[in-house]
């Protein structure tokens, strides 16, 4: 009996909450570096200015569809959402999981909501814009955080594919928000950035509760627990980044346009989606391994004698 109160001690504090900690501490000094860079500065606000005007005129095509998903989008993250809370907390019985994943949802939503209209203000900083501040996005912060909370209920088997999956739907509301010209490229990163805060938060608790059903049995050849899931994420995610930096740094060199969205190439459009799809990615790729890897280390000190 001692030496299974050991073991079942010690694969708890395999969870290292350190990681996590300094995980959601990166998270934050991003979103807060994105709202100084992109919001308070001129350099910033022109860039993302001129990304939202460029997309009305590079992918006028693309907005009725996503459009009609944006119309949808709060009803689909919801049933997503529901459907899995409720499939572990009746069929699974992990109620605390459960209990979790609606926190995360909420108080990621709230977390925008208090910044967008409370905490952050857009000074005039003489670019031509709208005067008031749209940082973080709600459709986005929506969105990722029903992606979120699936992630975490989620088995180690079944975290890779959650993660790929989830990322992709995460990104795919944040560009469809940025097509229809409802947002800047910013305010769709900051909102990935605050559900990514409350994961890594939530997450955590669930890691350190759910010593029952968070056993890691490795990596599969099957479909849902490949990590080739992970390795698609880290392909699209760092590389688009990179992309985006280049982007970014060109048009700067180049010299952009007098007037937000009149230049001929739409290489500051380009640079938004680049970047959208950067921070996407990249969260749920360090999010999908950082939480294998707990799973990992926690299961391996659990069959220590």
């Amino acid at each position: 009996m001692e030496s299974q109160h050991s073991s079942t001690t010690t694969a708890r504090a395999a969870r290292a909450p350190l990681v996590f900690v300094l995980a959601a501490a990166v998270c934050a000094a991003a979103l807060g570096w994105t709202y100084w860079a992109f919001v308070q500065t001129t350099t910033g606000q022109f860039a993302d200015e001129s990304a939202w005007q460029e997309a009305g005129v590079a992918a006028p095509d693309t907005q009725l569809p996503f459009l009609r998903f944006l119309d949808t989008l709060p009803t689909i993250s919801v049933v997503i959402a529901a459907a899995a809370i409720l499939f572990v907390a009746v069929r699974r019985h992990r109620y605390g999981a459960a209990a979790i994943a609606v926190a995360v949802i909420v108080a990621s939503n709230l977390t925008t909501q208090l910044l967008k209209n409370v905490v952050f203000d857009r000074p005039d900083r003489g670019v031509a814009t709208l005067d008031f501040n749209s940082l973080p996005s709600g459709h986005t912060t929506l969105a990722a955080s029903a992606a979120a909370a699936v992630f975490i209920i989620m088995t180690p088997r079944w975290r890779p594919f959650a993660a790929a999956v989830g990322g992709a739907y995460s990104v795919l509301a944040g560009v469809a928000t940025y097509i229809n010209l409802w947002h800047r490229p910013a305010d769709v990163v900051a909102a990935l950035l605050v559900v990514g805060i409350w994961t890594l938060i939530g997450g955590l608790i669930i890691m350190r509760t759910g010593n029952r059903w968070n056993d890691w049995q490795g990596f599969g050849t099957g479909w849902a627990s490949s990590r080739g899931w992970l390795g698609l994420c880290w392909a699209l995610g760092p590389g688009s980044l990179v992309l985006s930096a280049v982007l970014y740094f060109s048009v700067q060199a180049i010299g952009p346009a007098p007037v937000p969205g009149t230049a001929t190439l739409p290489l500051f459009f380009w640079w938004g989606l680049a970047w959208i799809v950067g921070v996407g990615f990249t969260l749920s790729a360090a999010a999908g391994w950082l939480f294998a890897d707990q799973a990992r280390r926690t299961s391996a000190r659990a069959v220590v004698p």
